[in-house]
């Protein structure tokens, strides 16, 4: 980085940002204190929305989990990235453990079968998926599948169920 001048350093940018850019999405409550914004997705399985991108098909959620099991198995046609903010989770077809303070990365075409064992009482993981997730049977049937759009499907539902109103998840979607 450049060294600057003491009397600029604090100067913010004197130009206009581009007009068609979209603006910037700041959550100073990324893990929610209103129960309400967690989207329920399957029995103690909800996802809070961070970034829903229409635009590039990603999306940026909080994942929780508050009861052991098998939660889903899927495959994806892109990269995948995560991190572990509380618990932890396995794939049954890896021998690695994803803990507490893990950085995962799901390279495409990765299918795998994500487990919370039961010494788990709460997971939390902050995931980036691109693209799709294809839900399959053991032999790589199709099940079913999520994206951008079925996310904020998901969201415009819970929300305007729950009191928030359907226009809730605007805030999130780029």
């Amino acid at each position: 980085m450049p060294v600057q001048a003491d009397d600029h350093q604090r100067m913010p940018y004197q130009y206009p940002q581009p007009a068609e850019a979209a603006l910037e999405i700041v959550e100073p409550h990324a893990l929610p204190q209103d129960e309400r914004i967690w989207v329920p997705q399957a029995e103690n399985v909800d996802f809070r929305p961070l970034c829903l991108n229409v635009s590039q098909g990603y999306w940026v959620n909080l994942l929780r989990v508050r009861k052991s099991g098998v939660l889903s198995r899927h495959r994806h046609p892109n990269p995948v990235h995560g991190m572990v903010l509380k618990g932890k989770w396995r794939y049954l077809e890896h021998d690695w453990e994803a803990t507490e303070g893990s950085y995962v990365y799901e390279p495409p075409g990765e299918t795998h079968t994500l487990v919370v064992d039961e010494d788990v009482e709460e997971m939390i993981t902050l995931f980036q998926v691109n693209g799709v997730m294809y839900y399959v049977d053991p032999w790589g049937k199709h099940l079913g599948y999520e994206d951008v759009f079925t996310k904020i499907d998901m969201c415009r539902k819970h929300y305007e169920a729950c009191g928030l109103g359907r226009d809730y998840v605007d805030r999130f979607i780029r």
